[in-house]
């Protein structure tokens, strides 16, 4: 996951159940209120009009996509799910161009410079989405990744019902999963006959992710979770009703949808899957490669100069790796101490009840330090869980979901808990501090808490600042008192290591033709991972071209600034006023990050 805030107020009423016809009315309606801004500025200043159209691309996004709206909090369109017909996939497209025509009708000097600022981000957006059009993402909407199979359940879960009128619409978007899951397999076969799908290696596990959906008994399905325990708002008699029509809208409804898209997988789908692996290899593939990287890393660097950073990134962290096997007095080989981490009982838990616990004390040992090191600290709290059991073998080591203040909602770090023996106590510690503090809990949460921005500002993002952060935030250990061991610290590298050898196999796989093994085996060569996590890390490089290439992008241009305003600033440097000034705007591009760290540092020198 991941549209602009109020000029047309839409407040859902009691139950409602609009169809997506009525929805189209009324983003219609948005969309020719757009037109005009576009053409004539409907006699508004240019400040004026471009306040209107940001409003107006918040109500459109709520309305055309209520996932989105369910992770902010919004209530429109909880009882249906995005529409992804062809029609209106193509009305989205056509949309985007009306948008960037209002917006290149507004003279961007007329504007405030904080004006500028988000005119410049909202503006490079939708000109990379128009780009981006040509590529038919559209036709891959499944893979072991992410999809149908996992969405729904995940949506189900973070909504948060707080009445009777809530329950309801969830259960009219229960309802409606039929749509969807018709779409999904409308795109699919839209692929499959224009040669564009994902690669059958990659789709082995998907059959079963959708197995793990379909439940004997409805009230055990996770899509089902909030009918479980109900406020007080809701009454006894009001509770059993609702569980009745969610447990009938589950075995009617979402279960013979998920039957059917389980024989479209397995008979039709991934039978008539590419056996290649690389983007290079569908239609206009390189320059589909060569837009995901420019969009990822927020960069120009070119495939090529990235598999050149890599491959010196790995070259560095090894010589690192080598010193601390020296220092925790090893005496065999480099090759020798992966195999001691990978097999040695004292670096594995045997319950999943001890991984998370230890999880959450490294967790707690983090908030305190966090106080060294940043002046501002959000209010949003966040959790350790597991990740779900539906997808957590084809699913990595962990991940990181947002809060929301305006829903309600806390962060969430996911722990992977399946397979013990391949989730080792050595990475723990930069795992925690990359997915949770000082990492992906501490930004998120503080950009949605930003204020005076318009709302794009607060949920947008860009992988290479927000993964860069995240990989930065595992160096923020040593100066918060972590890594005391050696298998610690070679966690640390590893994971930093695994982040290089990304640039490396990355660009190996899409842009320069390595196989599938020759990458697996290059990660298992230069990194403590195992290879389970290995294989599930490369297939996901597979399916996201060009979305591993952030990280360590990200990390370096962070790590670049720090340097410099070190350097440019000596004693006036402040740790604490350097990240509040990284995480105060929100994610950035690398660009435009840059530049704000060189004003603040040009600004300390002249009043200090």
């Amino acid at each position: 996951m991941k549209k602009l805030i109020v000029a047309v107020v839409l407040v859902l009423l009691g139950f409602s159940t609009l169809t997506f016809a009525d929805y189209r009315d009324e983003i219609l309606t948005l969309t020719k209120r757009m037109q005009a801004l576009s053409v004539d500025g409907t006699g508004l200043d240019d400040s004026q009009r471009f306040d209107e159209i940001v409003n107006l691309t918040y109500e459109y996004t709520m309305l055309s996509f209520p996932e989105f709206a369910t992770y902010l909090g919004d209530p429109r369109g909880q009882d249906r799910w995005t529409d992804n017909s062809a029609a209106m996939a193509q009305q989205r497209k056509q949309d985007a161009k009306t948008l960037l025509a209002a917006l290149s009708n507004i003279d961007r000097d007329a504007l405030l410079a904080t004006e500028q600022v988000n005119y410049d981000l909202i503006f490079d957006r939708q000109k990379r989405e128009i780009e981006g059009q040509q590529f038919p993402n559209e036709y891959m909407p499944i893979n072991q990744m992410g999809g149908v199979q996992q969405n729904i359940a995940q949506i189900m879960t973070i909504a948060q019902p707080k009445n009777a009128a809530d329950y309801a619409r969830m259960i009219a978007r229960l309802e409606k999963t039929p749509d969807v899951v018709d779409q999904t397999i409308d795109w699919m076969r839209k692929g499959m006959a224009a040669g564009i799908t994902p690669p059958a290696v990659t789709l082995r596990e998907v059959p079963q992710q959708i197995r793990n959906q379909l439940v004997d008994e409805a009230d055990k399905s996770p899509m089902l979770g909030a009918f479980k325990k109900f406020p007080a708002s809701v009454d006894s008699l009001q509770q059993a009703s609702l569980k009745a029509q969610a447990n009938a809208a589950f075995s009617e409804k979402v279960a013979p949808a998920f039957e059917k898209l389980l024989a479209f997988v397995e008979n039709e789908c991934l039978p008539a899957a590419r056996t290649t692996i690389a983007i290079r290899e569908l239609p206009n593939g390189e320059a589909w490669y060569a837009f995901n990287v420019k969009q990822r890393t927020t960069t120009d660097l070119t495939p090529e100069q990235i598999h050149e950073i890599g491959l010196s990134e790995v070259k560095r962290i090894r010589a690192e790796m080598e010193g601390v096997i020296a220092d925790s007095g090893f005496t065999g080989s480099f090759d020798e101490f992966l195999v001691f981490l990978r097999t040695d009982p004292q670096f594995y838990h045997q319950t999943s009840e001890d991984l998370l616990r230890e999880y959450r004390d490294i967790a707690k040992r983090a908030d305190p330090e966090l106080m060294k090191l940043f002046g501002k600290l959000p209010r949003t709290p966040y959790g350790v869980v597991p990740v779900p059991s539906y997808a957590e073998k084809s699913q990595t080591t962990a991940y990181y979901q947002r809060g929301s203040v305006a829903a309600g909602r806390p962060g969430n770090f996911f722990a992977n808990t399946y397979a013990l023996d391949t989730r080792p106590r050595w990475e723990m510690e930069a795992l925690t501090l990359h997915e949770a503090v000082p990492g992906h809990h501490l930004q998120l949460a503080l950009q949605d808490e930003l204020e005076d921005v318009p709302w794009f500002r607060r949920v947008g993002g860009y992988t290479a600042f927000t993964e860069g952060w995240g990989l930065y935030s595992e160096s923020l250990g040593v100066e918060m008192g972590f890594y005391q061991d050696p298998y610690s610290k070679f966690g640390q590298l590893t994971y930093e290591m695994w982040r290089a050898i990304r640039l490396v196999v990355d660009t190996g796989m899409h842009h320069l033709g390595w196989s599938r093994q020759q990458a697996i085996d290059y990660f298992m060569q230069n990194a403590g991972k195992q290879e389970h996590d290995v294989v599930v890390e490369v297939d996901r490089y597979i399916v996201w071209p060009g979305q591993a290439l952030a990280y360590k992008i990200g990390e370096l241009k962070i790590k670049e600034l720090r340097a410099y305003a070190t350097d440019a600033l000596g004693e006036q440097f402040d740790i604490r006023e350097f990240h509040d000034e990284v995480l105060g705007k929100g994610a950035l591009p690398l660009s435009v990050l840059e530049a704000n760290i060189k004003t603040w540092v040009e600004g300390k020198k002249n009043n200090d």
